[in-house]
């Protein structure tokens, strides 16, 4: 394959380790997840739909909400100490919180203490999932050049969508097999510290050298005013567009995996199991089409790509209610969830794209930090803002949470644009020509 002949020895060692480390991280952030339906009634008392779907959004933004606080604590590390004993340490970290996990006791046996002991374990994933996705995907920026960057980076991002895929079957097995759940946390916990160990072999990008190098020659002649201040200022307006770009994918998630899960239980009588294998299906076509547009970025503008999608996308926003209520079996609900996740809003192919245009020596920090904070951010209006908006409005509240997500965006790819000199080269902006690449 012409895209593998184009990387080295070393940026091909260092794409596996990386993906087998991203995608055995994901596996177990993601296992507790798609197994909510099943684990939620072991740990969390029960209570009233409503309440039940509010203690669910609880246990789902858990993960999620504190993770700008990893962002500062390993983006630090790795600017400073570099990017491999971030996402080392990380992956040691989601190890020990799954040997936690598959040992705690459930709330039958130990009350409240199980719910606050789950919560507490799901924070720490988030936390060390934090540090290893942003450190994995600068890691990577930094030892390759367009345009096998594109792919190569986004091939990341594609083992992180294998790993939750990964989560959803070991959840089947739990749920349809009767497979012992806390085997599945033990096997997590087991694959975590094998990727933790594997990582060793990684050297530190040439990218973090050079400026390190730069940082402490700068200090050692008491240059106040060089070259390493001047690159290192972060323009704000990117600030903002990184934020939005990473806005969408949590409402196409949540949407996908989560907003449906009641309306397959209740309209449809389906049962936790076969919720968690609906979904197991769905992520399934979710890595395949992850699959194929980092494949297409070798060869189109990733960006084009990017903004091809979010049109489609802002079209289905638009006509999504109306789907919703039109549809009348769940052949067709998971056909409607197919498309989400196929238009869904992302950062692939184009994460290269983004983080270059972060100064080196923030990098780490700085988009961890984004990342975080837009994750956090998004998933707790959705997910808690879903629960009343379609109280109050049915699947037309979906509109107050997805359009403005679209239109920032947007706006953000078109951001970027400008900053690649997109504007210069019209052939790149012509949907005519992404087809033609790729035929």
């Amino acid at each position: 394959m012409k895209l593998l002949a184009s990387l080295n020895k070393q940026q091909k060692e260092a794409v596996a380790l990386l993906q087998i480390g991203t995608f055995l991280e994901y596996f177990d952030l993601m296992l507790y997840v798609h197994m909510a339906v099943v684990l939620n009634s072991l740990f969390f008392p029960k209570t009233d739909p409503h309440t039940a779907s509010l203690l669910t959004a609880f246990a789902f933004c858990s993960t999620f909400v504190l993770r700008p606080f990893g962002a500062i604590l390993f983006g630090y590390i790795g600017d400073n100490y570099g990017r491999k004993t971030t996402i080392i340490i990380t992956t040691a970290l989601m190890s020990i919180s799954c040997v936690i996990m598959a040992n705690l006791p459930t709330y039958a046996q130990i009350g409240i203490s199980a719910a606050w002991c789950v919560t507490l374990c799901r924070v720490f994933q988030g936390l060390s999932s934090m540090g290893e996705i942003m450190g994995a995907l600068v890691y990577m920026t930094e030892i390759t050049k367009p345009p096998v960057q594109y792919p190569a980076v986004s091939f990341i991002s594609l083992a992180a969508f294998s790993g939750s895929c990964a989560a959803l079957a070991m959840s089947t097995l739990v749920t349809r097999v009767g497979l012992n759940w806390r085997i599945a946390f033990w096997a997590g916990a087991a694959i975590a510290a094998a990727g933790s160990i594997a990582r060793t072999r990684l050297r530190e990008t040439p990218d973090f050298i050079e400026k390190i190098n730069k940082k402490v020659k700068q200090k050692y002649i008491q240059q106040k005013d060089s070259i390493v201040d001047k690159v290192e200022k972060m323009d704000n307006t990117s600030i903002i567009a990184f934020f939005f770009i990473y806005c969408g994918w949590p409402v196409c998630f949540y949407l996908t995996y989560m907003y449906f899960n009641s309306t397959l239980q209740t309209k449809y009588s389906y049962s936790p199991e076969d919720v968690v294998f609906h979904n197991f299906l769905l992520s399934i076509i979710h890595v395949i089409s992850c699959y194929v547009l980092s494949v297409m970025s070798f060869k189109t503008s990733p960006l084009l790509i990017l903004k091809v999608k979010g049109f489609f996308f802002l079209i289905l926003a638009i006509l999504l209610p109306v789907l919703i209520n039109l549809t009348s079996t769940h052949y067709q609900l998971f056909i409607l969830q197919a498309i989400i996740v196929i238009v869904a809003l992302g950062d692939y192919p184009a994460v290269g794209i983004f983080i270059k245009h972060i100064p080196v020596l923030k990098r780490v920090t700085a988009t961890s930090f984004l990342y975080s904070l837009s994750r956090a951010v998004t998933y707790i209006i959705t997910s808690f803002g879903l629960v009343y908006l379609t109280e109050i409005f049915g699947h037309w509240g979906i509109w107050i949470v997805i359009l403005p997500s679209v239109i920032g965006y947007l706006w953000a790819i078109h951001h970027y644009e400008i900053l690649e000199g997109g504007k210069k080269n019209p052939k790149e902006n012509s949907f005519n020509t992404l087809i033609k690449n790729n035929i």
